[in-house]
């Protein structure tokens, strides 16, 4: 294995990530001009929303090598509406560099970033960006991350001229002079080291420095670094850091083990597959396996990415990231190989909340619409196309409103389509209130013979979905039940209030087949039919989803925020208070408070700051959500419903 370097840097918006990306790559020797942001001629925002916007969108992989390393550096977008890119880059990586400004601190969506990162224990480095802007405060915000994030922090550097455009950082972790504070810090994670330290022997900068390196990369300390990206400062200090103390990636198998993390599609190449190979080798013209799909595929090219430029390679060995194209069928988030690699289940802000009906304002433009999201939702899986064929109407799943004016940016200029975009709705959800069974006997018209009785149970809330069965292949042939397993999740995306229905066990308690009449597809015909049957029979409570929140703001505030709490129907925790400010911290429904954002900062001079993550779904009356009309023909229509399952009407 190469020694490589997988890495991403993650902020909230406008932190500087794709300008640290310029000058990373500059630094490296990988361009001789750094882009701009501003006039849209960076490596990393290279569409022409971003350029627009001045935001990054997607996630953009460059390669580039410095003394000896390869370095595959992801620029990932910092906007929530985007996060799931964002979200599964964090699997294809070893290590990250979360960037906050010097001016704004810990931003709402840091924190929601570093939860993911805890969670996949990513070693990480911090970088204070912006020390040049006025209002810059790095102890506070060193303190912000000592308080919100983590306390095992330890500062490397520090900065001369704070706030000014000559600001500029100097490394106190040098072999000549080394703070105690920072020593302190390391030594108390080994104990002969402790020990040498309370018994005043010397301690070398050498062994110092590989304490602090293993330290990094088992998540027990997280480096601090500062920089100004706009003049260059701290980019030389961050490269290095990245290579001292960041992981190379390791394997310990050698069955093909890979993550395909993002899907684009380039008008001569055709779909491309971006992976990062965990374990095995990938050669041009092999047959890889996807294990999410269940199917094989055959490896067209490989490609490293190098400053928007492709670059033809042999293979991928472990450890590395390139393209592949040739995988007509993959999608992002599929998993490729029967290695031990397993996509561990983020969701923690990765949720769409939102979901709105799209139509193309010219008719003719329709089937173009279909199939351009057809292509976005290989890219983003959540989008969750929905194409309703007796409507006409297509629907998807969103983040936020952000999100739709990108999108129809990107039908404009990437498929020349006019789109329209309804109201955005609150996705709700359902779940049983009671335990009930539900029947099906699908016997007319012949040829046909499915007859199944589902037993249906209320479970735990956020369980999920349990299917077992409880019937012999005697009675209904293995073939037959995978049938019915298989179909589930469909039978159960819309309910009895028009969403999809979750918390709950399915159990198939009795049933039979027909050696003669049953045909091949008749169980995956019956199932929808047998579990609207027991839906209706135990009926159906409504689910909403909650987020969690923590609002700073100045103190004298408290009242106001607390009574627009109360009216958002939001329960929390007694107010803290640090510095003239206070914290709330506590629950709030997703409908009472997607603009909060905006009215909290209009509210508090732009003084108060929200952050919010998914939390959970809850139950909530029908006057405080929403029911929906069921799209299509419901399985309760039985008549209807099967002519239509049938290919008839």
């Amino acid at each position: 294995m190469n020694n490589i370097r997988n890495i991403a840097l993650f902020a909230h918006v406008d932190a500087g990530k794709t300008t640290i990306t310029e000058n990373l790559l500059f630094a490296g020797g990988n361009i001789r001009l750094k882009g701009s942001v501003d006039k849209g001629t960076s490596q990393t925002d290279f569409l022409d929303i971003e350029k627009e916007k001045g935001i990054s969108i997607r996630a953009a992989c460059v390669s580039f090598i410095k003394n000896d390393v390869i370095i595959n550096l992801i620029d990932t977008p910092g906007h929530i509406d985007f996060s799931s890119e964002t979200e599964r880059t964090m699997l294809a990586i070893d290590g990250a560099v979360i960037i906050i400004s010097a001016a704004e601190g810990v931003q709402s969506h840091t924190e929601t970033l570093w939860l993911l990162m805890q969670k996949l224990n990513i070693p990480t480095v911090f970088f204070i960006n912006k020390i040049d802007r006025s209002g810059a405060d790095t102890e506070q915000v060193v303190e912000e991350i000592n308080k919100i994030l983590t306390k095992n922090t330890v500062v490397l550097q520090n900065v001369e001229n704070e706030g000014e455009n000559n600001a500029s950082v100097n490394n106190i972790f040098t072999e000549n002079n080394i703070p105690n504070e920072i020593i302190e810090t390391i030594v108390g994670l080994n104990e002969n080291l402790f020990e040498k330290y309370v018994d005043e022997h010397p301690i070398s900068h050498k062994e110092l420095q590989l304490e602090l390196k293993k330290n990094v990369q088992n998540c027990s300390l997280f480096p601090v670094l500062f920089g100004a990206a706009k003049n260059e400062v701290g980019t030389n200090e961050l490269l290095d850091a990245i290579i001292e103390f960041l992981p190379e990636p390791k394997s310990d198998e050698d069955k093909l083990s890979g993550f395909i993390y993002k899907i684009e599609h380039d008008k001569t190449l055709g779909k491309i597959s971006h992976i990062r190979l965990f374990s095995g080798k990938i050669d041009k013209r092999d047959i890889v396996f996807n294990a999410t799909q269940q199917l094989e595929e055959k490896v067209a090219q490989i490609k490293k990415v190098y400053t928007q430029k492709y670059t033809d390679i042999e293979e991928i060995e472990q450890g590395n990231i390139a393209v592949i194209t040739g995988f007509s069928k993959a999608k992002a988030g599929d998993i490729i190989g029967t290695g031990n690699f397993k996509k561990k289940d983020l969701l923690i802000s990765d949720i769409p909340l939102l979901t709105v009906k799209v139509t193309a304002k010219n008719d003719a433009d329709s089937p173009k619409l279909l199939e351009a999201f057809r292509q976005l939702t290989d890219e983003d899986p959540n989008l969750n196309m929905q194409w309703i064929v007796d409507l006409r109407e297509l629907h998807i799943n969103i983040k936020g409103k952000i999100q739709i004016e990108i999108i129809t940016e990107i039908l404009k200029t990437r498929f020349g389509i006019e789109a329209e975009f309804d109201e955005p709705a609150i996705i709700y959800k359902e779940t049983p209130a009671k335990s009930a069974e539900g029947y099906v006997r699908y016997w007319m018209p012949k040829p046909c013979w499915a007859i199944m009785r589902f037993k249906i149970e209320p479970g735990d809330r956020n369980y999920g979905v349990f299917y077992e069965s409880a019937v012999s292949y005697d009675k209904i042939k293995q073939r037959y039940q995978n049938q019915v397993e298989n179909t589930i999740p469909k039978a159960l995306k819309q309910g009895l209030k028009g969403w999809e229905v979750t918390d709950l066990k399915i159990t198939l308690i009795d049933g039979e087949d027909h050696e003669v009449h049953t045909h091949p597809k008749d169980f995956a015909v019956a199932t929808p039919m047998g579990i609207m049957d027991g839906l209706q029979n135990c009926d159906t409570i409504l689910l909403e989803p909650i987020l969690s929140f923590r609002i700073t703001a100045p103190e004298d505030m408290l009242g106001q925020i607390a009574g627009d709490l109360n009216q958002m129907r939001a329960t929390f925790a007694s107010p803290k208070f640090e510095n003239e400010k206070v914290i709330l911290t506590g629950k709030v429904p997703a409908a009472t408070s997607l603009d909060y954002p905006v009215v909290l900062a209009s509210t508090t001079g732009g003084k108060g700051k929200i952050s919010t993550k998914f939390e959970s779904y809850q139950q909530c009356t029908l006057g405080q959500g929403k029911t929906t009309p069921f799209r299509g023909i419901s399985p309760l229509d039985t008549a209807k419903y099967i002519l239509h399952a049938r290919n008839a009407l």
